[in-house]
């Protein structure tokens, strides 16, 4: 061979070689629920292992939902809700397919073990009424997440109804408006010391506030992370139990969204099913999700993870409900949100400052809109209960007079948001002295926050004048969370420091601030 002709070929084996080694990897694109964050390395490892670039979004269970219903507009390739409810309730246009679970996870009440040997549960089948009963009789503080918000508030929920209805083969439209079941599940709910629109995120708000709360409804895997933390931490763990009259059990279905893509469909399905084999189910198991058929015993696991000394119970089989149909589940959740629930009051505090001109203020009053025009507000199940109230303060260098609305009267909620439409921006930006405004308007409940859930969501698009310690002049800056929605050029350190300081949370409007405006209002 010439020498020439060795260069050439020697170049074009050299760029086949890179080729080979840069393998062009096939994007996959998941809508997720926040309790598998924490599986989010396994998932992109096995996706690079078979030329998959997995890239994962979390959302609430109602708004993947939501997203499924949109058929082949969805944004994603892929969902994996924690339960197929949301798949059987979103998927309208028939576009899911090859939908497989992926681990199994028991919705549990976890009480901190002091709690629980005080009131004597340590080695006891727990029922929905023990617990109610506790709640009512021992002051047992104890969060959950929204019904309509997140899957583990809903599955819980369900569950209780079950309980509530004297545990029929499965729950039913009339058992809903029996009226003792009405009762019951509103006291229960009215004992829910705090709430929260995301499973992973109210984890996080028990690790950090781990003195304000006894017990937690959440997964087994979350609990068991946490415990995890706990202990490394010295911290007493949570102690579980399995509410043997309203137990049921996360199922986190895996399933595709058929676009007519068929290679993404192809890079789907290697994923899957290194998920579900041998190996990748061994990891899932290390994690503390279980594995296997539902309600089954596990076989050999690792008992520094499933940690009988934390309630963990792998012997027990578990006998969850029979999840009911569609129609009763879309009436339950309608039910929840504007009968059963313990009510909202929240203040809305609205930067209305010069910067907001032109497409900020367009951008809040649109947010207002599907907040607080009850038609809109129901599409997400956001809308009022007759015992909410609302407040709405607008802001620049100072706070305007609140507007308030009691209940969910369409044309008072509307008188409210005509305001909201009207009102044009201009001056400095002071968020300080409008969070100290907010917290001053609650003082008339003072004596009755209890009754409520409060929360003060404040939204901003400006580096704010002012400091911290005027919030901290209001006497209840303790006791009521407060949720930020960054925007614009707002300065992230000063928002997220708000929120923290008030066991509240930041969210970030900047892309999309209608979506942070319902987020924020999940929470309570």
């Amino acid at each position: 061979m010439k020498p020439g002709l060795r260069i050439v070929c020697g170049l074009i084996l050299c760029l086949c070689l890179v080729a080979c080694g840069q393998r062009q990897e096939i994007p996959l694109s998941i809508v997720s629920g926040s309790e598998n964050k924490s599986l989010e390395p396994l998932v992109k490892q096995l996706g690079h292992a078979h030329g998959v670039n997995v890239a994962i979004t979390y959302l609430g269970s109602v708004d993947i939902a939501r997203e499924i219903q949109k058929g082949t507009a969805s944004s994603y390739d892929a969902v994996w809700p924690a339960s197929s409810l949301w798949i059987a309730l979103g998927d309208t246009q028939h576009v899911v397919k090859h939908s497989q679970s992926i681990m199994r996870s028991p919705v549990v009440f976890a009480v901190k073990k002091s709690v629980a040997e005080r009131l004597g549960w340590i080695g006891k089948d727990i029922t929905v009424r023990d617990i109610l009963t506790a709640a009512e009789t021992e002051n047992l503080r104890f969060a959950m997440t929204s019904a309509t918000q997140s899957n583990s508030g809903a599955s819980a929920y369900l569950g209780f109804l079950h309980a509530f209805a004297g545990g029929p083969e499965v729950l039913t439209q009339a058992h809903l408006h029996e009226p003792q079941v009405q009762e019951q599940i509103t006291r229960f709910l009215g004992k829910v010391h705090r709430q929260s629109g995301s499973s992973g995120w109210l984890m996080d708000l028990l690790r950090q506030h781990y003195e304000q709360f006894d017990a937690v409804v959440n997964y087994e895997a979350l609990v068991i992370e946490a415990n995890q933390q706990f202990e490394a931490q010295g911290q007493a763990p949570l102690y579980v139990f399995y509410p043997v009259d309203g137990l049921t059990i996360a199922d986190s279905p895996l399933a595709y969204v058929d676009r007519g893509q068929a290679v993404k469909e192809k890079a789907f399905l290697q994923l899957q099913a290194a998920l579900l084999d041998d190996q990748g189910q061994r990891q899932i198991l290390a994690s503390g999700r279980r594995v296997g058929r539902v309600g089954m015993q596990l076989g050999t696991v690792d008992r520094s993870v499933f940690n009988s000394a934390w309630g963990i119970d792998v012997a027990r089989v578990l006998s969850p409900i029979t999840l009911p149909s569609g129609e009763v589940i879309r009436e339950a959740l309608m039910l929840f949100q504007t009968a059963f629930r313990k009510p909202s009051l929240t203040v809305y505090v609205l930067d209305f400052s010069g910067s907001m001109q032109g497409e900020g203020a367009a951008q809040v009053k649109a947010a207002m809109r599907t907040l607080l025009d009850p038609e809109m507000a129901s599409q997400y199940l956001l809308q009022a209960s007759p015992r909410d109230v609302a407040t709405v303060i607008f802001f620049n260098s100072h706070p305007t007079t609140p507007l308030t609305v009691t209940g969910n009267d369409p044309q008072a909620l509307r008188n409210v948001l005509r305001q909201i439409i009207d009102k044009e921006p201009g001056g400095g930006t002071n968020m300080y002295a409008a969070t100290r405004a907010a917290l001053r308007t609650l003082e008339s409940y003072e004596q009755r926050i209890g009754a409520y859930h409060p929360a003060i969501i404040v939204m901003s698009d400006g580096k704010s004048k002012g400091h911290m310690s005027e919030v901290q002049q209001a006497s209840l800056w303790q006791d009521v969370p407060v949720y930020t929605i960054l925007f614009g050029e707002a300065d992230p350190e000063q928002m997220q420091q708000l929120a923290a300081m008030t066991s509240g949370r930041m969210f970030d409007g900047r892309t999309d601030m209608i979506q942070a405006f319902r987020e924020a209002k999940g929470y309570n």
